[in-house]
């Protein structure tokens, strides 16, 4: 080979391995399978990654209180490398403020939002055969109560301490992820659980499905919109927990559900340059169908609920970056 050739392939190696350098590395922690974070994170490491924005890839967790760790303790920007979280909007409140004991000594203050992903219902599932019809019929039975540390765990135990119950008075408690959970109660394990997603969940339509081979039928305990336990939680989460109905035709259960709601946010580190997170902003809304077709919940990922929720003047405050895409697409002033 000719010596020109040789050099002009030696700079070519070069600038090549000098791009890939370049490029940033976004980590998007997301949750656990049969949940709606799993799907959703999948889908925006893909969006990221095909539109050139960095080289970004998803990783399994326990869920928000996983990530915001991950997003506190494990972005470097001296390797250009970025964790932005997935998470609940009441983790992420505490977890800014330091309220939540794990990050009473280092808060996740450096989390900005990005924008609003969907509302997750506080599920409390059971089955028809099962004779609970509230919170309280939970005494004596066999109950999950989510992931230990996750965002469902601390809500699942806000719900019990409003109606009174204490976990001590299950027959058996276990702390179970999403899909082991509607595994549990399919197989008649379990006899309740507790899972804070979006809607539908995979895991949750399946178990659906599953009992009604069985000849039973899925069933979701109501939280009452004017109850103790509905009242503590709008007191803990002023603005962030939110009262709804949930229609009998998203699970296939009965009747119509009262039910209790949290939002769900994506988070970048504060470190994160502008650009990038201006970048990652104008892939994730180029490419919203993308989303919608990896999780139906995602169709809530809209411009109007991200305006709607910087409105709002959270606490925490959005990425510079956010705020100047928002601004360039004419969604705010």
């Amino acid at each position: 080979m000719k010596l020109w050739r040789l050099v002009v392939l030696a700079l070519v190696l070069v600038l090549g391995a000098a791009v890939a350098q370049s490029r940033p590395r976004v980590v998007i922690p997301t949750g656990s399978t049969g949940g709606v974070f799993f799907f959703y994170g999948q889908a925006i490491a893909k969006i990221l990654s095909e539109a050139g924005v960095a080289d970004a890839t998803a990783q399994q967790t326990g869920g928000s209180y996983d990530n915001l760790l991950l997003l506190r303790d494990r972005t470097d920007p001296r390797s250009n490398t970025y964790y932005c979280a997935l998470a609940t909007t009441d983790s992420a409140l505490v977890t800014y403020t330091g309220e939540e004991p794990r990050f009473a000594q280092r808060k996740a203050d450096m989390q900005r939002i990005m924008f609003y992903m969907y509302p997750s219902l506080i599920h409390i599932v059971t089955t028809e055969k099962s004779g609970i019809n509230f919170v309280g019929d939970l005494r004596g039975k066999r109950v999950s109560t989510g992931q230990p540390g996750s965002s469902t765990e601390n809500l699942a135990l806000l719900v019990l301490r409003g109606a009174g119950v204490d976990v001590r008075e299950f027959a058996k408690r276990e702390r179970l992820p999403a899909a082991e959970s509607a595994k549990a109660l399919a197989e008649g394990t379990i006899d309740a659980y507790f899972w804070v997603g979006g809607v539908p969940t995979s895991s949750v339509v399946e178990l659906a499905q599953s009992l009604a081979r069985k000849g039973d039928q899925i069933k979701l305990v109501d939280s009452p919109r004017s109850g103790p336990t509905a009242q503590l939680l709008l007191k803990e989460f002023p603005g962030v927990i939110t009262t709804g109905v949930l229609p009998k035709s998203v699970y296939g259960t009965k009747k119509d559900v009262f039910a209790l709601f949290t939002g769900n946010v994506f988070l970048c580190p504060a470190s994160m340059p502008e650009e990038l997170a201006e970048a990652i902003m104008k892939a994730v809304f180029s490419n919203l169908q993308t989303l919608v077709t990896a999780t139906p919940a995602a169709r809530d990922t809209t411009l109007k609920n991200t305006v709607d929720l910087y409105n709002q003047r959270m606490i925490i405050p959005f990425h510079p970056g956010a705020v100047r895409y928002l601004r360039e697409v004419g969604a705010i002033r």
